[in-house]
């Protein structure tokens, strides 16, 4: 063989050597690239989950937010409501029936036709407190458990 095939034949070995090079690193670059991709793509899912999920929080914060504000009013209502009560009784503008018992009147047994020395009923001591503390009790109470039934339906039950 001549030196011209020779060379010819080394730069042939050479080209297909750069080829085969070339090929192989064209096919690592796109194997990288599929991953990179996919990577992408994974990361532009959990992006948007997290995003819908974060709204999604947010318009349950201002929903809780808005029946707690509703709710609190109500039971500072209820509460407004049961004290002015407690001022139209104490005033004498309003009456509230109880049960109550009947002093006897200073030591003189009274006859059963006689009515002129009789007290007013009165509840016992303390019996009072107890009442409105417990008309009190009760509307707060009733907003309370209205609040949480509602909050159930809208938050827990969606």
């Amino acid at each position: 063989m001549s030196i011209t095939s020779r060379l010819v034949a080394v730069t042939v070995i050479l080209l297909m050597l750069c080829a085969v090079g070339a090929t192989l690193a064209a096919l690592h670059y796109r194997s990288n690239a599929i991953q990179y991709q996919g990577q992408r793509d994974t990361a532009q899912n959990s992006l948007a989950e997290a995003t819908a999920t974060i709204t999604d929080m947010q318009t349950r914060q201002r929903d809780v937010a808005a029946l707690d504000a509703k709710y609190t009013g109500e039971i500072a209502d209820a509460k407004a409501t049961i004290e002015k009560l407690r001022d139209d009784v104490s005033a004498g503008n309003r009456r509230v029936y109880i049960k109550a018992s009947c002093p006897a009147s200073s030591g003189e047994e009274t006859s059963p036709g006689r009515v002129g020395h009789a007290t007013t009923a009165r509840p016992d001591d303390g019996v009072e407190q107890h009442y409105w503390r417990l008309r009190e009790q009760i509307g707060v109470v009733t907003k309370q458990v209205s609040y949480l039934q509602q909050y159930i339906r809208e938050q827990c039950l969606n």
